[in-house]
C-alpha cells in the first residue's frame, strides 16, 4: 500500500497514548519480575557498593521453586473443551465441533502454549494467545494459535473488563526484517523500508526498542551504522498491528421467526444474497454496529488496512488476578520477602566472615617478620605467628562484633512470608515433617490447591474466550468438506476420523459446522498420562476387592503399547470354536452347581420339617402326661387322651411321609437335570466332533476335487497339444504335396 502519513500518524499517536498510559509501567514491573524469577535479584548499584566493601551478595532464589510448584499444579490439571447444542442444533454436529477443536489443539500443541501463557501471567501478571487463520500449509486455511510476548502487546488503557470484547482496541508491536514484510505484505513496501536509516516520526522507532526479549543482549544502534552488517537477518523495523472498533453500517440476515441476526459476508453480490433469502426465508436489514478494523503500519507506510475477517479480537488474555483493569501476578508480591531473605542471608555470612578476619591493632614499627600489607592478607590464617618487639603493647586482635540476637529468625520469617504470600506450603513442595500423618498431608495438599484456585479459574476463563473465538472462525471459514484426524491415545497411537460438511445423496449436509448455536463447556481434568494411570489403578483396586472388572477394561485403561492389537487378539480368541465350547461347558457346570445348591437347600428344609414334627410330637406327649396327672385316672379321659395321641402320631407320620416324598421328588429332579446336562454335554462333544469330521471331509473332498481338476486340465492340455501337432503335420503334408507333383 502507498505511504499514508495521516493514517500512520493516527496509529502512531494511539500507540504512544497506550504506551504512556500504563504499558510502560507494566513493562518495568514485568522486567523486574522476570529478573527476580531468573535470579537477577540485585541491582547494579548495590552490587558495586558491596563488591567495593568486599561484602557478600547472596541470591537464594525461592521464587523459582515457588513458581515451579504453581506451574506444576497447572500442568497436571488440564481443561477439556466440549460444545453443547443450543436452539435445536443437532447433537452430532456438536460432537463433531468438539473433535475439530481437539484436532486444532493437537495441531497447535495447545497444552504447551497454554503453559507458556500461564507462565507469562503468573510472572508478569499478563499472558496472551493469538488465534487466527493461517494459509502457509493449506490453501483452505487452518486455525493457528501462537503465544504473544505481553511486553509487545498494548491493550486499551480505558478497558475495565476481562473480556476483550469490551475493549475498544488492542495493538501488537513486532520487530521484523524487510524480508518478513515482503512475504507477509508487499515487496514494494519492503523495498521502501529496507534502505531507510531513520524514521519519519520525531522520536524514531521508539525508545522502547532497547528492551527486547531475545537470546542476545539489548539492541544497540551502533550495529546499524556498520556497512558490513547484513540487514537481511536483522529485525530493525517496528511493525504496529492495530485492531480497533469502528462504527459502520452493514446488512444483516434476519430470521422472522426467531429474530436471530447474522451479518452478510463481505463480497456477496445481490444475486447470492437473494438466493439465501429465498432458500431459508430470511430478510435483510441494514444495521449500525461496531466492526473491527485492522490496520498494520511500519513507520509511515501502511502495510494493511481493511475490515477484520473475525468477529472478535484475535488476542485472548490471561490475568491471574484482575481488578477493574488492574492486573496482579504472583511474583510481584514476593519481591519484598525475597530481597529481605537475600540481604539477611548476606549479612549473616558477613558476620561469620568478620569473626575470622576482624582485623588487628598494631603499634607502628612493632611488627618484625612481615609488613603491614602481608598482615592484611594473612591476618585470618590459622597458626599465624607474629614477631613483635613488645608483646604487651605491640599488637592486639580486634574483637569482632557478636552476631545480633534474632538475625537468623529474620531469614526464617522471610521464608515464611514467601510461603504464606504465594500460598505454596511445605506440603506442596514435599518438605513436610516426617511425623505428620498421611491423612493430614492429603488434607493440607487439598488446602494448598485451594490457594491457587483463582489463577486456575482465570485460566479456565481464558480457555472459554479462546474456544469462543475458535468456534466463530470454524463456523465462518470451515465451510468445505474436510476429514479431521484425531489422536485418541498418544501412547498407543490410536486415531479416529470424523467427516464434516459432507454432502449426502438426499441433498443435505452432514455435520454442517456453519449452522447452529452451541454452548461452550470448560471442564478441568487431570493430565492425560496421570488420568490414565489413575483409572488403571482404580480398576485394579476394584478387581482386588471382588468387583468383576473384565480383562478388556484393564487393558483399555493401561499404558501398554499396541494395546489395540492385544484387545483384538482377545476378541478373536473369545470368538473361536474352542472358546465357545469352553463357555458352554462352563455354563453347564454353573447350572449343575446351581442344581446341587437347590438340592442341598431342599434337603436342609426337609430336615427342618422333620425336626419340627418330632418336637411337636414330644410336646404333645408331655401335655398328655400333665393332663393325666391333674385330672386323675378316669377311663373315659384316658381313652380320650389315647385318641388325641393317636391322631397326633398319625399327623406326624403323614408329615414324615410327605417330607420323604418331597425329598425323593427333589432327588429325582436332580438326577433328571444331571442326566440332561450330561446329554447336552455329549451332544456338544458329538457336534464338535461332527463339525471337525465334516471339516476334514470337506477339506479332503476339496483336495480331491482340486487334484481331479488339475488332472483333467492336464489331460485336456495333452489332447489339445496332440491335435495341434496333427494339424501341423496335415498342413505340412498339404504344402509338400504340390511340390512332389511338380
Amino acid at each position: 500500500m502507498p505511504i499514508d502519513n495521516q493514517l500512520t500518524l493516527q496509529t502512531w499517536t494511539r500507540y504512544q497514548y497506550c504506551r504512556d498510559n500504563g504499558h510502560t509501567e507494566f513493562i518495568r514491573k514485568a522486567e523486574q519480575c522476570e529478573n527476580f524469577f531468573r535470579g537477577l535479584q540485585w541491582n547494579d548499584a548495590d552490587l558495586s557498593k558491596l563488591n567495593s566493601q568486599r561484602r557478600p551478595a547472596l541470591t537464594i532464589n525461592k521464587i523459582l521453586s515457588t513458581m515451579s510448584n504453581v506451574m506444576g499444579e497447572q500442568i497436571f490439571n488440564r481443561t477439556d473443551i466440549v460444545f453443547q447444542p443450543q436452539s435445536g442444533a443437532p447433537p452430532e454436529t456438536a460432537e463433531a465441533l468438539s473433535k475439530v477443536f481437539r484436532q486444532i489443539s493437537d495441531a497447535n500443541q495447545l497444552d504447551w502454549k497454554r503453559s507458556d501463557m500461564f507462565c507469562d501471567g503468573i510472572i508478569s501478571s499478563r499472558g496472551f494467545l493469538d488465534a487466527r487463520l493461517d494459509f502457509s500449509s493449506s490453501m483452505v486455511g487452518e486455525v493457528r494459535i501462537e503465544v504473544v510476548n505481553p511486553k509487545n502487546l498494548l491493550i486499551d488503557p480505558d478497558g475495565e473488563e476481562y473480556d476483550p470484547d469490551s475493549w475498544n482496541d488492542v495493538m501488537t508491536t513486532k520487530w521484523m526484517t524487510w524480508q518478513d514484510i515482503a512475504i507477509l505484505f508487499s515487496e514494494d513496501d519492503a523495498e521502501l523500508l529496507r534502505n531507510r536509516t531513520g524514521s519519519w516520526f520525531m522520536y524514531g522507532f521508539d525508545s522502547m526498542e532497547r528492551i527486547r526479549d531475545r537470546f542476545g543482549p539489548n539492541f544497540q544502534h551502533g550495529y546499524y551504522q556498520n556497512t558490513q552488517v547484513n540487514l537481511d537477518q536483522m529485525r530493525n523495523i517496528r511493525v504496529i498491528e492495530r485492531q480497533y472498533k469502528k462504527i459502520a453500517k452493514q446488512n444483516h440476515f434476519v430470521d422472522p421467526e426467531s429474530g436471530a441476526m447474522r451479518p452478510v459476508p463481505e463480497g456477496w453480490d445481490s444475486e447470492k444474497i437473494g438466493l439465501v433469502m429465498k432458500t431459508y426465508g430470511l430478510n435483510v436489514v441494514p444495521k449500525m454496529h461496531k466492526r473491527i478494523r485492522w490496520t498494520t503500519t511500519a513507520d509511515n507506510v501502511v502495510l494493511h488496512d481493511d475490515w477484520s475477517p473475525y468477529k472478535h479480537f484475535t488476542i485472548v488474555p490471561f490475568f491471574p488476578f484482575f481488578r477493574r483493569g488492574k492486573t496482579v501476578g504472583l511474583v510481584e508480591n514476593l519481591i519484598g520477602p525475597q530481597e529481605l531473605l537475600n540481604k539477611v542471608s548476606s549479612q549473616e555470612l558477613h558476620v561469620i566472615n568478620t569473626t575470622a578476619n576482624s582485623g588487628w591493632k598494631v603499634r607502628a614499627g612493632a611488627l618484625k617478620n612481615m609488613s603491614m600489607e602481608e598482615l592484611e592478607e594473612r591476618g585470618a590464617e590459622t597458626g599465624l605467628v607474629l614477631v613483635l618487639d613488645d608483646i604487651a603493647t605491640g599488637a592486639d586482635k580486634i574483637v569482632p562484633n557478636q552476631t545480633p540476637t534474632g538475625l537468623d529468625r529474620i531469614s526464617y520469617k522471610a521464608e515464611e512470608h514467601i510461603k504464606t504470600i504465594s500460598g505454596v506450603s511445605d506440603y506442596q513442595t514435599g518438605s513436610a515433617r516426617e511425623d505428620v500423618s498421611a491423612k493430614a498431608v492429603q488434607e493440607n495438599l487439598k488446602r494448598g490447591s485451594v490457594n491457587q484456585a483463582k489463577p486456575i479459574d482465570s485460566l479456565a476463563r481464558s480457555d472459554y474466550l479462546l474456544a469462543r473465538h475458535v468456534l466463530s472462525m470454524v463456523q465462518e471459514y470451515y465451510a468445505e468438506p474436510r476429514i479431521v484426524t484425531i489422536t485418541n491415545n498418544r501412547v498407543t497411537g490410536e486415531q479416529s476420523q470424523v467427516a464434516v460438511n459432507q454432502p449426502t445423496p438426499e441433498g443435505t449436509i452432514s455435520n454442517d459446522l456453519t449452522v447452529g448455536e452451541y454452548e461452550i463447556v470448560v471442564t478441568s481434568t487431570p493430565h492425560r498420562a496421570t488420568l490414565e494411570q489413575s483409572q488403571f489403578e482404580q480398576c485394579v483396586s476394584l478387581r482386588e476387592q471382588g468387583v468383576p472388572i473384565p480383562d478388556e477394561v484393564l487393558i483399555e485403561h493401561s499404558s501398554l503399547y499396541r494395546k489395540n492389537d492385544i484387545l483384538k487378539k482377545l476378541q478373536d480368541q473369545a470368538n473361536s470354536a474352542d472358546a465357545q465350547h469352553a463357555q458352554e461347558v462352563q455354563k453347564l457346570g454353573a447350572e449343575l452347581e446351581l442344581a446341587n445348591l437347590k438340592a442341598e437347600s431342599a434337603r436342609v428344609e426337609a430336615d427342618a420339617v422333620l425336626k419340627q414334627a418330632k418336637a411337636r410330637k414330644e410336646s404333645g406327649a408331655a401335655a398328655i402326661a400333665l393332663r393325666d396327672a391333674s385330672q386323675g385316672d378316669g377311663e373315659q379321659q384316658k381313652m380320650q387322651m389315647e385318641m388325641e395321641q393317636l391322631q397326633q402320631e398319625n399327623a406326624i407320620t403323614l408329615q414324615e411321609m410327605q417330607a420323604k416324598l418331597e425329598m425323593a421328588r427333589e432327588e429325582l429332579d436332580f438326577k433328571r437335570q444331571e442326566l440332561e446336562l450330561k446329554r447336552q454335554e455329549a451332544e456338544l462333544k458329538l457336534r464338535a466332533a461332527s463339525q471337525q469330521a465334516s471339516l476334514k471331509a470337506h477339506t479332503t473332498q476339496h483336495e480331491a476335487g482340486m487334484k481331479m481338476s488339475v488332472a483333467a486340465q492336464t489331460a485336456k492340455m495333452k489332447v489339445d497339444h496332440t491335435k495341434q501337432l496333427q494339424q501341423v503335420k496335415i498342413q505340412q503334408e498339404k504344402r509338400n504335396a504340390p511340390r512332389s507333383r511338380s
